[in-house]
């Protein structure tokens, strides 16, 4: 009786349901169905109707019940979506190509660029991170190369940055310098001095040169390259409260007094070319080192650069044109005095007592481009990094220019309350008047280092890593065309075609592939083309000797689909032989084709990786996995700078990994014959 009463409301709903149906037919409704028939599958859509969303307890009683069909497209993806392993690699390579899709966009990279001062730096983030124990107290932060030291107004120092080398770490303050009351400290390309109350001078780090104690013995017989240092720096004999300047430079150091006198010694072979020239005075102001040169500003308002005429000229706008004029004669014409000095790289600034800034030397990427200040507004301090120029003025506004590459030159919005600028060759810090930290801008290390040229590792690995899959993909597509119409053809048409072009796949075969790829690529790059046209030819080389394989086996599944009864009745209804082979029977093969080719895509990008090892690939400096690996492979590199080779290999591996794990898991679901695809 129950059975009858719910078979009876169920009638009832079923014709409820049907009388709704027909108010709601129109175009839009049919457009819908057909919508839905088209896109989510009849059956589907005959299931939901029938049913009309009744609860899935229920739907044994439903008398409409039809069971939900799967094709086997969807069968196969839910099949490999069961696969955690699978699923998990697809997701890390998913993530890897959209990396190296946009990460070009985000981390642009310059083919020319070169920066020897941040040669082989180790992977970091820690070069602008100020200890916190200098909080309101910092009197001076000096930074050179890629470390920085600090001095708090207690007569603490502190070192940050990427401090170590192959020679020394300047991190290990000596015992004796952490005892004593340090009153001066300077920081140079491979060391630091610093001077105590008692006005002895401390140095370490790097000393082959002389940079700041006697000459080690073993280099004593160079003493033709080296200035010794005084006998009053190192016999501790300075008066402290006279020091007015301690500077490092490139295996440099001086020191100047209040009353004119300095000293300068150190390697003057490389960081100071002219500094016998510039030793005799005995009226110095300040004392700045650019990479070659000591520069001199004297307290009678001019300054010195003898021994080299590469501060001779500068630029100077006359009648809004910019004119080349000679630097000392323009200031001596125009009764000006220089106030203030500063250095970058290959360049000096000049600061004059009208306000004027010229800058002279080698000038690159905008150092001598000088910003418009604000009316009103006095120079009190400029400082120069590696190519670009720090200048505080009298408002405590904050002026930047020259070379942006790393962010050195971009002041923080906003900034004001200045009290002093330290600048470093790709860091600024500004401070306030009691000594706390206001803000700090530039280079912050790198995520992964950087190569014995300074290139930043990170961003040439994705910039590599476009340009590997690039090479893997393109070549997989032609070998995968090759392969296709070879094999289809000699599958299905079998006979002398079958055997032709089966031998020449033979013969393709037994070529020795690296030694062929090696000598293809080495009389291409011979050849004088350009280097997009090298890649190009890379790619087919690779795809045109590694076809004969996926031909093999699509022949091998042609042959065994011919002979079904579709095929038979293609060519009873008289379909033209070719469109059965290529319409009728490949269609039927393309899961294995798929499967192959993903498979091929990881080999391919190891042998473009393998070639670009070897030197015979994509050539330096545009980057690609194999290529930087190719640069890591000395003893020096492997032994001490670990992360040039162990990133790249890592990317490598991952991506390789992740396609081959993504193929078997495609084989194991298409095959059907395999337990694990059903």
């Amino acid at each position: 009786m129950e059975e009858n009463k719910n078979k009876n409301k169920k009638e009832d709903a079923v014709t409820s349901k049907a009388s709704e149906n027909k108010k709601t037919t129109g175009a839009f409704a049919t457009l819908s169905r057909w919508f839905k028939r088209t896109f989510f599958g009849g059956a589907n859509a005959l299931y939901n109707e029938m049913n009309n969303g009744d609860d899935e307890e229920n739907k044994d009683d439903d008398i409409f019940a039809v069971e939900k069909i799967e094709s086997p497209g969807k069968q196969r993806v839910k099949a490999f979506f069961q696969k955690k392993l699978a699923v998990g690699a697809l997701v890390v390579f998913f993530a890897m190509f959209l990396l190296m899709l946009v990460g070009p966009f985000i981390y642009p990279i310059d083919l020319s660029y070169i920066e020897t001062s941040q040669q082989n730096v180790a992977p970091g983030l820690n070069m602008m991170s100020v200890p916190k124990e200098m909080k309101g107290q910092i009197k001076t932060i000096s930074s050179n190369s890629t470390f920085s030291v600090g001095l708090s107004e207690d007569g603490n120092v502190y070192v940050w940055g990427h401090t170590k080398t192959l020679l020394s770490d300047v991190s290990k303050i000596p015992e004796e310098v952490k005892n004593a009351n340090i009153i001066h400290v300077a920081a140079g390309t491979d060391h630091i001095i610093a001077v105590g109350d008692d006005g002895k001078v401390y140095g370490w780090g790097q000393n082959a040169n002389g940079q700041y104690g006697p000459i080690p013995e073993g280099n004593a017989t160079l003493g033709f390259l080296y200035t010794f240092a005084p006998s009053d720096v190192l016999n501790g004999n300075l008066d402290p409260a006279q020091i007015k300047q301690v500077v490092c430079g490139k295996q440099v150091s001086g020191i100047v007094m209040n009353d004119g006198k300095f000293y300068i010694w150190g390697n003057h072979s490389i960081g100071a070319t002219n500094l016998a020239a510039v030793k005799k005075y005995n009226n110095v102001e300040k004392l700045v080192f650019t990479t070659e040169y000591a520069v001199l500003l004297l307290k009678d308002g001019t300054y010195s650069t003898d021994g080299t005429s590469s501060f001779d000229y500068t630029y100077v706008d006359v009648n809004g044109v910019s004119t080349r004029v000679k630097l000392r004669d323009y200031i001596e014409e125009n009764g000006r005095k220089v106030v203030d000095i500063g250095a970058a790289g290959s360049s000096a600034a000049f600061v004059l007592d009208d306000g004027t800034v010229l800058v002279s030397g080698v000038c690159a990427n905008g150092e001598n481009i000088v910003p418009q200040f604000a009316e009103g507004e006095k120079i009190v301090n400029i400082m120069g990094g590696q190519k670009h120029y720090v200048a505080l003025t009298d408002k405590g506004t904050v002026y930047s220019w020259g070379s942006n590459t790393l962010k050195q030159s971009k002041v923080p919005s906003g900034i004001s309350g200045v009290s002093e600028i330290f600048v470093g060759p790709f860091q600024t810090y500004a401070v306030d008047a009691e000594g706390d930290l206001i803000d700090s801008w530039g280079l912050k290390g790198y995520l992964m280092g950087t190569d014995n040229f300074g290139r930043d590792i990170w961003e040439r690995i994705v910039n590599g890593g476009r340009l590997t899959m690039t090479v893997g993909a393109i070549a997989v597509i032609i070998s995968s065309i090759i392969g296709i119409i070879v094999g289809c053809l000699s599958g299905y048409f079998g006979g002398w075609l079958d055997m032709l072009l089966m031998r020449i796949a033979e013969v393709v075969s037994a070529i020795p592939f690296m030694p062929f790829a090696l000598i293809l690529s080495l009389i291409v790059a011979t050849m004088g083309l350009s280097e997009i046209t090298r890649i190009i030819l890379i790619m087919v080389i690779l795809g045109v000797l590694s076809w004969p394989g996926l031909a093999r086996l699509v022949r091998g599944q042609v042959l065994a689909e011919r002979e079904k009864e579709f095929v038979t009745a293609a060519k009873a209804m008289g379909v033209v032989e070719w469109k059965i082979a290529f319409k009728h029977i490949l269609p039927n093969v393309i899961s294995i084709i798929i499967v192959s080719m993903t498979l091929d895509f990881a080999s391919c990008m190891l042998t473009e990786s393998s070639l670009s090892y070897l030197g015979f690939g994509v050539a330096l400096p545009r980057p690609t996995w194999g290529n930087m690996l190719n640069g890591s492979s000395n003893s020096v590199v492997i032994q001490n700078y670990w992360w040039q080779w162990l990133f790249p290999a890592i990317f490598l591996m991952i991506t390789t990994i992740c396609i081959n794990i993504i193929g078997d898991a495609l084989r194991d679901v298409m095959d059907p014959k395999s337990s694990q695809g059903r």
